[in-house]
């Protein structure tokens, strides 16, 4: 029995090390110090050419441009950084292919006082501004969504749901809701959908270089360390289990075409609940579930840091242009009963 109990404690270690090792990570000036000397990993192709392509205009991509950063990966798919892609060339591309985009956003309870209306309003001066969009506002209380004067080819539409009392539960139960609203509605109106948390704010151009079949988005604060700091769930019971993976994703920006986005929200919402009829629930809730289905499903597209920064995290000489970025967090006030 005691042989049991050593083992199980040995087990909540090694589960719980990568946790420990980022938090020694951000406090310890030393830690960091070492770390930024570990450099990502580069692109092994030298032509555009040789990458996936789920868009003909990628072959455009100056993959060499920034020998600073990792400009493709292992499968092929290409890594978006400033500097590498002309806007125009795609914007181009994308109003002649007829590309329209659902941009999906929650704002449940205080989160809608909090940041909805500088979301949409600052996504109306930097996002997809050449092509038609449709937002789809999920909230608890339609009547207090900020009205917004929209021009002719962008349109919202507000949708009612429910409210969780924990805003884990919230946060993971989006899936169900966003296979539900791809099946009724955007797929009949959009060929992309884009997938945000609410509590950011565009402050640049987050244009139609981010379309692609899967899109994924590097985290912040995971980019540039190493695989043995990544927080995957190491609980062997949950769905969302992985001993490695590739890369570290962040899930407050998702998205791709209509398939493949409710192909995603379909297998998280699936291993989500799983988890809860087995009374297990994820280190990191939806975004453990989707760094296991994209380690499994690969990407297409990965978006660089530019896409979703914390400017908390200070400057990073790489990130160039920061295009979204999160807003001052208020967990203590927003996630109160």
């Amino acid at each position: 029995m005691r042989f049991v109990q050593r083992m199980k404690g040995v087990w909540k270690c090694v589960r719980f090390l990568p946790v420990v090792l980022c938090v020694l990570y951000f406090v310890s000036p030393s830690l960091k110090y070492f770390v930024k000397y570990i450099h990502m990993e580069r692109c092994s192709l030298k032509s555009a050419k040789d990458l996936i392509l789920d868009n003909r205009v990628d072959a455009s991509l100056d993959l060499v441009s920034r020998d600073d950063v990792q400009t493709c990966t292992y499968w092929r798919a290409p890594i978006i950084w400033e500097g590498m892609f002309d806007p125009e060339i795609y914007d181009e591309t994308h109003k002649k292919k007829g590309s329209s985009v659902a941009l999906v956003v929650f704002a449940v309870g205080r989160y809608l006082d909090a940041y909805l209306n500088t979301f949409l309003n600052s996504s109306e001066r930097y996002f997809m501004l050449d092509l038609p969009v449709t937002y789809y506002v999920f909230t608890d209380r339609p009547a207090k969504v900020p009205p917004l004067k929209l021009p002719p080819h962008r349109s919202m539409k507000v949708m009612k749901v429910e409210k969780h009392a924990r805003w884990q539960d919230i946060s993971m139960m989006r899936m169900k809701t966003i296979s539900d609203a791809i099946e009724t509605d955007i797929k009949h109106r959009c060929t992309y959908v884009f997938c945000f948390d609410v509590d950011q704010e565009f402050t640049g151009r987050f244009g139609s270089e981010a379309l692609g079949d899967s899109v994924a988005l590097l985290h912040t604060y995971f980019f540039n360390l190493p695989k043995m700091l990544y927080t995957y769930d190491h609980n062997p019971k949950s769905k969302a289990y992985m001993e490695t993976g590739d890369l570290y994703y962040h899930a407050a920006v998702f998205g791709g075409t209509w398939e493949s986005v409710k192909a995603l929200v379909d297998a998280c919402h699936q291993g989500i609940m799983e988890d809860k009829r087995n009374r297990v629930e994820a280190l990191w809730h939806d975004e453990s579930h989707l760094n296991k289905y994209l380690w499994i499903h690969k990407p297409s597209r990965v978006l660089s840091p530019e896409y979703c920064w914390d400017p908390l995290s200070g400057k990073n000489s790489v990130v160039q242009v920061q295009r979204l970025v999160w807003a001052p967090k208020q967990y203590k006030k927003l996630r109160a009963p």
